[in-house]
């Protein structure tokens, strides 16, 4: 089974229209399609080809209920905390980023990321895809020591050990590669990442 991660689309439809005409199985949007929720109509269209397997994950740019209602709209699955099991394992999506500076519509405080996070926990072998990029890794450094990951979805993978954690959000830090434990860890950004699962 193959699997196709991106994040950070960001309203580039020349990016979309590269991974939508890649042959995956499924399709997972780990938020951020457009900037501000505007525009979303326009990528619904060009990933409704593929509709009955897209799975969208709201960023930080677009709210659970735009997401909800696009998904809606589009015949696309909504995977904000949702699970998934595909073959031998199961695949969890978390969209939202922690608190920024610009007051964007989908974010949590560290405490809810955590709260949401936790149902995911007895999940083995795990493939976590969240928008927010774990903590003070590769995977969320905006420049030499500046992070802005999440410090919950850092403790998650520090304490379970998902097999794969796939992120965005941090552009910067696009096509990023980390080992967290026994975590391999991706920032997939709009460039996407395939995934082979047995």
């Amino acid at each position: 089974m193959k699997l196709l991660i991106f994040s950070d689309i960001h309203s580039n439809h020349k990016a979309l229209e590269k991974l939508v005409a890649t042959e995956a199985d499924y399709y997972f949007a780990a938020g951020d399609l457009v900037s501000w929720a505007r525009g979303l109509e326009e990528c619904g269209k060009i990933l409704q080809p593929r509709a009955e397997r897209v799975y969208v994950l709201p960023g930080n740019h677009e709210s659970a209920a735009q997401i909800a209602a696009f998904c809606d709209q589009f015949g696309f699955h909504d995977f904000h905390g949702k699970t998934l099991q595909i073959g031998t394992h199961h695949v969890a999506g978390l969209g939202y980023s922690s608190p920024t500076p610009f007051n964007t519509p989908g974010e949590y405080s560290e405490a809810e990321l955590a709260e949401r996070l936790a149902p995911f926990a007895a999940l083995q072998p795990l493939v976590l895809i969240c928008h927010a990029p774990p903590h003070h890794t590769a995977l969320d450094c905006v420049r030499d020591g500046l992070h802005a990951g999440s410090r919950s979805v850092r403790e998650f993978v520090d304490r379970y050990q998902p097999e794969y954690l796939f992120c965005g959000h941090i552009h910067e830090a696009e096509g990023t590669y980390a080992e967290i434990g026994r975590t391999k860890a991706i920032n997939v950004g709009k460039q996407g990442y395939l995934l082979e699962l047995d």
